[in-house]
């Protein structure tokens, strides 16, 4: 069973979905497919089999996050020196040296990636050109459009 990498705020938000899935989501399932089988016939019931397909999808992702929470190793880099490097968790600005334009990543677990909130997967392709490298380094990232070429202007511990 392979450890993996998750801050410290994806551990707290898989444990609030689970809580949810126990506490909310699935006593309103259960409910909903009593409330379909007191309408009797269930082979043409439509409600019963959404219920049951629904319930399906709970009790799975409530098997996903506890095995992810068994193998999470939780990494905190608040409690880390800053040496500049950048490490999983680790906050990254960085300039587009082809637009000038400057953005920032929070490099994080596979569960937490959201590049909507600029949170990437350690292992995806702009995460693997980032972890290790310093202040100053230039890195090359492959992506469908072509080649990227990013300078990395600052590494925080956040």
């Amino acid at each position: 069973m392979e450890k993996e990498p998750i801050t410290v705020n994806g551990l707290k938000k898989l444990k609030e979905e689970l809580e949810d899935l126990k506490n909310n989501k699935r006593p309103k399932v259960v409910a909903a497919i009593a409330e379909a089988r007191s309408h009797g016939d269930l082979k043409e019931n439509a409600e019963y089999h959404a219920a049951k397909e629904q319930q399906g999808h709970i009790e799975g992702r409530v098997l996903e996050i506890n095995d992810i929470i068994a193998r999470a190793n939780i990494i905190d880099v608040t409690k880390m020196e800053n040496t500049g490097k950048i490490i999983f968790g680790s906050t990254v600005y960085i300039k587009d040296l082809e637009s000038d334009k400057k953005n920032f990543y929070k490099i994080v677990g596979k569960d937490e990636a959201d590049i909507k909130k600029n949170l990437i997967y350690f292992k995806s392709p702009m995460g693997k050109s980032l972890i290790g490298k310093l202040v100053k380094d230039l890195i090359t990232v492959r992506t469908p459009s072509g080649e990227k070429n990013f300078e990395i202007l600052e590494v925080k511990y956040i």
